[in-house]
């Protein structure tokens, strides 16, 4: 993972002249005046953690899995939001760990809580580093330091149930790798986010990852039958079946916890056959209302394809609809949507017949395999276009929400008046990634110029846009978690009596505060 971008630095690419000049023209965007820095050259706070402490650690892991050299530091800072990369790429590295901590068992995360606690200092669950909520910084107000505890070797597929369809894996697995191991035995968790290749099993499940094929093989909180927690006050075992009357799902309390409460050990999925088939293509709707409804009718008649997307006419337009053709504007009018479907030949044919009718019905005009064959090739790509404007001079971020139907034409555009009303006048596009018969999500993607002070600059704005998805009637988050850039927004969300439950969980599980401190669980004034 490139350590002030996304993924892979070989296939970080400069823009083309003609998009640059269009940049420039439509939003004013000019090139930094400062270059990105090296690695060398990130400037880190000095490492504050007792040697006594160090030597604690190492007994427990083992000398080789307790790193404080610069390099692990930077590449453990932070997450992978705009802001995050901004700072980076200035060098700014002021949110570094003292150290890297990896360890090897359940048993070695107890005693390295243990032994956290038992010193103050904080400990920074970290998986593929793919946050964007702020996720990954911890509060030091009031800690004798900070480890990232990275669960890189928790990387076993454990078990696997073909009676029951579930497996057991633990959670630092990459995406590309769980699924290279489930392949082996002819399946698949169905996971895909956008994140997909650098994204862990743990983190999936510590922010309520969505894939984007959720349509057909549900959210990953969905597949989550149990897990084993560590937490500081020992271990919870949870799921002992499919479903249960035994009281509240505890279950529950870690999903979406982002690592405040405890940290996953272990993951006990439920997985589904490998599919013999699979077909993509594109439809054209008139419109984004159009294209809405149509979406809908599928999710309430139960005619759901695997995967499922509508861009607005903008996204369509400059072409992110079809990722692999990113920043290319196009003379397409209207909204692509996109239809995937998996499984046996039988079942495909089945799923693309229903849902035709339903589209066809609507309004909707076939366009053919290109349009979905396309998305599928770019499936993973923006973010490495992010970077790439980022360099351009160019402000990019993305944010997503979730509503009913019915409020959805308001939520839809309460965030794009909230972008422009504090950007000027930005490229704002939207498309809908997750359906379900009650409502769905709106995943925005937004492109303007840079000010002077383009970290004050965002932060305004994404306070505005926070501020108009709860008048709306909006979640502040669907899939991307809270972190710390949503926790004030969630605060709201969830009332003064949720905030106090929450509370209440961390103070139980977590006496000493030090998971995760300043994220997801507003702190006491």
């Amino acid at each position: 993972m490139l350590w002030s971008g996304w993924g892979d630095p070989a296939r970080a690419a400069e823009l083309p002249e003609p998009v640059r000049t269009l940049l420039h023209d439509m939003l004013g965007v000019r090139p930094p005046q400062t270059p990105a820095v090296s690695l060398g050259e990130v400037r880190l706070p000095a490492a504050s953690l007792p040697e006594h402490v160090l030597a604690e650690l190492r007994g427990v892991v083992g000398t080789g899995h307790v790193r404080s050299d610069d390099e692990a530091r930077v590449r453990h800072t932070r997450g992978k939001s705009t802001p995050d990369l901004m700072r980076m790429r200035a060098g700014d590295g002021s949110d570094a760990p003292d150290a890297v901590v990896l360890p090897g068992s359940h048993r070695e995360v107890l005693d390295v809580l243990r032994v956290c606690a038992g010193h103050r200092v904080a400990v920074v669950p970290f998986g593929g580093g793919t946050s964007v909520v702020g996720g990954l910084v911890a509060s030091r107000r009031g800690f004798a330091g900070v480890v990232a505890l990275d669960l890189a070797r928790l990387d076993r597929l454990v078990a696997v149930d073909t009676d029951s369809m579930v497996a057991e894996l633990e959670p630092g697995l990459r995406a590309p790798q769980a699924e290279r191991l489930l392949a082996g035995h002819g399946l698949t968790l169905g996971h895909f986010p956008q994140s997909f290749e650098y994204a862990t099993l743990g983190g999936f499940a510590a922010a309520r990852s969505s894939g984007q094929a959720s349509a057909g093989y549900g959210r990953f909180d969905d597949m989550v039958v149990g897990m084993t927690v560590a937490t500081p006050r020992g271990t919870l075992d949870l799921g002992r079946a499919p479903r249960s009357a035994a009281g509240p799902d505890l279950r529950q309390l870690v999903l979406g916890s982002e690592g405040a409460f405890g940290v996953i050990t272990s993951l006990r999925l439920r997985v589904r056959r490998a599919p013999q088939e699979r077909v993509y293509e594109g439809w054209r709707f008139e419109s984004f209302a159009a294209g809405s409804a149509a979406l809908r009718r599928l999710a309430q008649e139960d005619a759901l394809p695997t995967v499922l997307r509508l861009s607005d006419e903008t996204e369509t337009m400059v072409g992110l609809a079809r990722p692999d053709r990113a920043g290319v504007l196009t003379s397409d009018t209207g909204c692509l949507a996109v239809t995937g479907y998996e499984g046996t030949a039988t079942r495909t044919r089945e799923l693309r017949e229903r849902a035709a009718a339903v589209l066809a019905e609507l309004g909707g005009v076939p366009l053919g395999p290109e349009p979905g064959e396309s998305w599928t090739r770019g499936r993973y790509s923006a973010p490495y276009l992010r970077d790439s404007l980022l360099a351009a001079g160019a402000t990019v971020e993305t944010l997503e929400t979730a509503g009913f139907w019915s409020g959805l034409p308001r939520l839809y555009d309460a965030v794009r008046l909230a972008l422009r009303d504090s950007l000027g006048s930005p490229l704002v596009m939207c498309h809908i990634s997750h359906v379900y018969g009650t409502g769905a999500s709106l995943y925005f993607t937004v492109v303007t110029a840079q000010s002077d002070d383009p970290l004050a600059q965002w932060a305004a704005a994404k306070r505005s846009v926070n501020d108009a998805i709860l008048r709306a009637g909006g979640t502040i988050s669907h899939h991307h978690g809270v972190g710390r850039d949503h926790r004030e927004a969630y605060a709201a969300e969830v009332g003064e009596l949720g905030v106090e439950i929450l509370r209440g969980v961390k103070e139980r599980l977590d006496p000493a505060g030090i998971l995760n401190p300043g994220v997801l669980v507003p702190p006491r004034n």
